[in-house]
């Protein structure tokens, strides 16, 4: 649990205490990298479980629907979470899950309420679909990036 604090303590600022900038889509993980070959070595190894923790406190996002949209199944989850490691697999998808997250909570000025309502409520746009179920895959996910740009910058064409 100390070590699960001090994790959740450690992404306080724009820099970590290594001078290492928080990872584009990792921030909301408390992933740290110097560039994209070290996330991908992130990725492959698996991230700690302990990143879905910290995807759920910073997000608001209930743990469950975090499993659901990374495809886990609860006793999948609990075997994760006595292992303390995702696989690499897992580790993309929830990347993928955080960076949405963060943008659209950059849309939002920072308001992590407003975002997770915004992702969590069905979109014309998104086919009748909630930005975070759109995302459930890649190209799901780019789409939904491509949404926040246009809504970001005021094209809603």
């Amino acid at each position: 649990m100390a070590d699960e604090i001090h994790m959740l303590r450690s992404v306080t600022s724009s820099k970590t205490k290594s001078g290492k900038n928080p990872v584009a889509g990792g921030r909301s993980l408390g992933l740290t990298a110097a560039g994209t070959e070290q996330i991908i070595r992130q990725v492959q190894r698996g991230f700690p479980y302990i990143a879905i923790i910290r995807l759920h406190h910073v997000s608001g996002l209930p743990i469950s629907s975090i499993a659901d949209l990374l495809q886990i199944p609860q006793r999948t989850l609990m075997r994760r979470k006595a292992e303390g490691r995702l696989t690499s697999e897992e580790s993309e998808r929830l990347l993928r899950v955080s960076g949405i997250f963060e943008k659209a909570a950059s849309l939002f000025e920072g308001d992590a309420h407003a975002a997770r309502h915004w992702l969590t409520t069905p979109s014309r746009e998104l086919a009748g679909q909630s930005p975070l179920e759109f995302a459930r895959t890649e190209i799901g996910s780019r789409d939904v990036e491509d949404l926040i740009g246009r809504l970001e910058y005021g094209v809603f064409a």
